[in-house]
């Protein structure tokens, strides 16, 4: 642990990240779900996951086996979840019904409702450069975090432009593991 005083940007970024995660709890939930582990669930499931076993699930939330089974037993009796057959006798797999399915859409508009507002006092060119600077503060998060959650649980993987290398985390997450990160095209 470090004597050194807290910065000015850094007090800011504190400040700034607790504004946004309030932000966008507060839009969620009034979107209709109140806790974050079932948003983070709904919104994993509908972007990412395609039926994983509860492990899989409690991996990227960053749960305990038993939180993991409590908030699939609490989803499964709002009926936004089903379980089926895992990939081996042993396990069980958790899926969103069409209920769950339009609860994580509505979830999920809500919060790039809320994002796309908190930027909206910024130009494109600021934009672009907020950007840039995040996605290296990201990297850096990325190449000390160890275990835990999941960074993009909340994401949506087709925005943060996983597919075509703009994604700073898993960039980050590639090169830190070893693995070939896609690039941005030229």
């Amino acid at each position: 642990m470090s004597d050194e005083p807290l910065d000015h940007q850094a007090n800011v970024l504190g400040a700034f990240a607790l504004a946004v995660a309030d932000r966008t709890a507060a839009a969620v939930a009034a979107a209709g779900e109140a806790n974050p582990s079932s948003a983070a669930a709904l919104s994993a499931l509908l972007h990412f996951l395609d039926h994983p076993t509860l492990d899989q699930l409690r991996r990227v939330l960053g749960l305990t086996p038993s939180g993991a089974v409590r908030l699939v037993d609490r989803l499964a009796a709002a009926g936004l979840v089903t379980r089926g057959p895992g990939g081996d006798g042993r396990s069980r797999s958790v899926a969103l019904t069409p209920e769950g399915r339009a609860t994580a859409e509505r979830l999920s508009a809500a919060r790039a409702a809320s994002l796309r507002g908190a930027l909206g006092a910024l130009s494109p060119a600021e934009r672009s450069t907020l950007d840039d600077l995040i996605g290296r503060v990201m990297a850096g998060i990325v190449a000390e975090k160890e275990g835990g959650a999941w960074l993009c649980r909340l994401c949506d993987l087709t925005a943060c432009g996983r597919d075509t290398g703009a994604c700073p985390t898993a960039n980050a997450a590639a090169a830190k593991y070893g693995a070939a990160a896609i690039r941005r095209d030229p």
